[in-house]
């Protein structure tokens, strides 16, 4: 049996990439050895290959990354391994060297073009280190595979270099419907669930609250502007309007996504990584049934207008976005059902897993 290690920086829990990649590769037969890393809020994991979740010192900034690859490299440096699958670029490196070294086939998978993200707008000197990375490796990798047409393009006009698109999109099963942690009473439900991070559209959402009427937002998920959001909440007197309800396992997040009337994904232009986003929340609202909101981003828009299962924004104001949620609530989800039903026939992991499985029979 072949052994794939797989390496990604967060703490395995809720990277739903990573789950149904390893998931697929093990129902196929490979041995599958996870390494992330532990964080002080990690809830345990069970999942039916291995994982290791190592304890650092700095769980931010540049001690972080430079601790995780060098412990990362010194892990692949001794594991049996027969391939490597590294996710995203800050866990290239180590993954790159130890493949070249011991001239082990290496797969490539980028989540996002990494040195394009938001957080590194301000800083110029740690975003060139990351181009820097990208520029003396991408060119090399032989079997790359990415989320969207977009950054695949990319990758192919930047630096010669053939990458696969592979979906983040969920499984098609039925699941069955749980209940919020509170009483919604007879209000509608509008739904952000992923990172909280800038540029994800929060902000505007939470400012265009006032403006809606008999309707909760409900935001699943942490990130670096959680504790900055609750006190906008606070200061506009939304407290009892914006429900914050923290990280969720993905098991039960999906028993709540379809108890939402509407779903949103309004990232923002903040450079090439958010401009070629194709969310993995888009396809699980998709899924879930519940039509979206979406940013006027070529990826996002595409889908919503190919299916026709909700509305692009095209105007970021307050008052655009909640006459947009206004009327789908007034409409109600009934009236999207066929449109999500159809795309939720075409858009799930089932049919986009064959991709992966074409591609580990042709590794080079």
């Amino acid at each position: 049996m072949q052994r794939v290690i797989v390496s990604v920086t967060n703490d395995i829990t809720s990277d739903q990439r990573v789950y149904r990649t390893c998931t697929t590769l093990a129902e196929m037969g490979y041995d599958i050895y996870v390494i992330g890393r532990e964080l002080p809020q990690s809830i345990p994991l069970k999942r039916i290959y291995k994982t290791n979740r190592m304890k650092l010192f700095f769980n931010k900034g540049f001690l972080f990354y430079a601790e995780y690859n060098i412990r990362l490299f010194c892990k692949l440096l001794f594991l049996k391994k027969d391939m490597l699958l590294a996710n995203d670029a800050d866990t290239l490196l180590p993954n790159y060297f130890i493949s070249r070294l011991f001239r082990k086939k290496l797969i490539f998978d980028s989540h996002e073009l990494f040195s394009e993200i938001p957080e590194l707008v301000n800083k110029p000197t740690v975003k060139r280190i990351w181009q820097l990375i990208e520029k003396s490796i991408i060119p090399n990798i032989k079997n790359g595979i990415t989320v969207s047409e977009s950054i695949a393009n990319h990758y192919k006009q930047r630096y010669n270099s053939q990458f696969e698109v592979i979906r983040n999109i969920p499984y098609k099963e039925s699941v069955e419907q749980g209940e919020f942690p509170f009483n919604k009473g007879n209000k509608k439900i509008i739904l952000y669930q992923g990172s909280v991070n800038v540029g994800r559209g929060l902000e505007l959402m939470i400012d265009a609250m006032p403006l809606i009427e008999n309707a909760l937002f409900v935001i699943i998920g942490e990130g670096d502007i959680t504790q900055q959001l609750k006190q906008k909440v606070e200061e506009n007197k939304l407290a009892d309007r914006v429900i914050f309800l923290g990280r969720i396992a993905p098991e039960k997040l999906q028993m709540l996504t379809p108890l939402a009337d509407v779903g949103i994904s309004m990232e923002e232009d903040l450079g090439l990584n958010y401009r070629y986003a194709l969310p993995n929340k888009l396809f699980d609202y998709i899924q879930a049934q519940i039509p979206v909101i979406v940013s006027n981003l070529p990826e996002m828009r595409s889908v919503v207008e190919k299916y026709d299962v909700g509305f692009v924004l095209e105007e970021r104001t307050p008052e655009n976005l909640a006459q947009q949620i206004t009327k789908i609530l007034q409409e109600g989800k009934e009236l999207w059902k066929d449109q999500l039903k159809k795309a939720s026939e075409e858009l799930n992991w089932q049919k986009e897993s064959e991709k992966l499985k074409t591609i580990m029979q042709n590794l080079q």
